[in-house]
This record gives structure tokens, sequence and C-alpha cells, in this order.
């Protein structure tokens, strides 16, 4: 389960939190654009992805089967550069003490974070050219030229790989929990994931993500320890093959 989104979320899936599915599936009528012109106007998300040049996020993640229930949590970093280059991490968690809450404003709890068993996780890096996926429990590693790689997918958004007009439907989703909602939607339909939902506090800063997929799985994806445009070492976008891990396809020169 939690390989699956971590492939989707790399080349393309995800959906929203127990207490968020009402509004994750709601907010599919509530947030189609009433004209052209309106679908047109700048929302929360353009401004933000309009001013980021780097990212570096700790996150919680959950995921919820299409009943509501939580199958899956893990926790994990996130560090992008823009354009075109990007780096998430994640790893299986059975307990995440201090960070299993947010606040109004939608800001996790930091807390200590237990890592999840040595070896285990998945990794996708996007070094500019190509997107390397490595799951470690398997030994395996696939990759891809980025301009081959599904370009409607939540991680190639916030790096800037694609034109987020051209391949997503943006509106606003209203309010809630202290947060401005801004609901995406991909234009093709052979994206992976059906729609998102991504939360802005007051200050405009990004606080959450809820992605849904095509089975109804609802994954959300709660920000901490935030930092934006500081300085990100060239090597954190650099992916190196593991002794005696397997490689399926080709990386572009």
């Amino acid at each position: 389960m939690l390989k699956r989104l971590a492939m989707v979320m790399a080349a393309g899936t995800i959906v929203s939190s127990t207490a968020f599915l009402p509004m994750a599936h709601g907010a599919t009528q509530a947030a189609q654009p009433a004209s052209s012109a309106a679908s047109s106007a700048p929302t929360p998300l353009d401004r933000y992805l309009r001013n980021l040049k780097t990212l570096r996020v700790s996150f919680v993640q959950t995921v919820a089967d299409a009943h509501g229930a939580e199958v899956g949590r893990s926790s994990g970093t996130l560090t992008v550069e823009r354009p075109g280059k990007f780096r998430w991490d994640i790893q299986p968690q059975s307990e995440v003490p201090g960070a299993t809450a947010a606040s109004a404003g939608g800001r996790v709890r930091s807390g200590k974070q237990p890592a999840g068993a040595a070896g285990s996780g998945q990794l996708m890096v996007s070094d500019g050219r190509n997107l390397w996926y490595y799951d470690r429990d398997l030994e395996q590693v696939t990759v891809r030229p980025v301009t081959a790689a599904l370009s409607a997918t939540p991680a190639m958004l916030l790096s800037g790989t694609v034109d987020v007009r051209k391949h997503f439907r943006e509106s606003s989703a209203g309010a809630r929990d202290g947060l401005d909602w801004v609901y995406v939607e991909p234009r093709s339909a052979e994206a992976d994931f059906k729609s998102a939902l991504f939360g802005f506090d007051k200050k405009g800063a990004l606080q959450r993500m809820i992605l849904e997929d095509k089975l109804g799985q609802v994954v959300t994806i709660m920000f901490h320890d935030v930092e934006v445009n500081t300085p990100v070492p060239a090597k954190a976008f650099s992916f190196t093959v593991p002794p005696g891990a397997d490689v399926i396809g080709t990386p572009s020169k």
C-alpha cells in the first residue's frame, strides 16, 4: 500500500484523511469554476508557486481507504528546487508521537519521529533530467527521462517541471480549519490521481495536501519544519544506484 502511494506521489497519485473525506469529494462539485474567467483568476497556489524557488519540509502522511478508515501512516522529507528538481523520501511508520495532531491553523506539532525500519521505504529523485524511484525493500531502481514521465503529478507541480495551468484545472475550494483551499484536477484522463486539495495558511504558506486516487483512497500530507527559499545543496538532487540494486529503464544522458 505505502509503496504504491509513494510511486503515486512520485509519478502521480493521492487524497484526504478521514475528517476531510466529505470535503475532498464534495469539493469536486463546489470547486468547479463558474466560467472560464473564474478559472483563470490567480489562486493561492498560483501566488505560492510564483514566489517559490526552493522548499524543504518534513511531513506526516496518512492514508484512508474509500470508507474513511486509516490504512497507512508514514513520515518523510520533501526537498524542491525549481524548476524541475525534487527529492521525496518516505518511510512507513507504526507510531508518530508528537506529530499526529494538527492545530486549527493546519500546522502539525513537531516532535521526535521514529524512523522507519532500516532499509525500508521509498526514495524518488528528479535531477532535472531523469526521474529515479528506489524501493529500498525490493532493492529495485526504476528510472525514466523526466520528459517521458507522467507530467500531471503533485510532485512535478510543486517542482515546476510542468506548466501548472496547462496540465491542471484550478479553482478555489473555500476556507476550512483555518486554511484556504485550492482544488486541482489534472486535465489529462491518463493522470494517476483524480483530484487534489492544497491548504494554505493566512500567510500564504502551504500547510497541507489532500489527494484522491482513482480507487477512492485519500492521502493527507501535513507539513512541518518548513523552509522556503533557503539554499539547498546540489547533492540533494543527485542519485547513485545502490550496490546490488536491480535497475529498470534507461536514464537520459
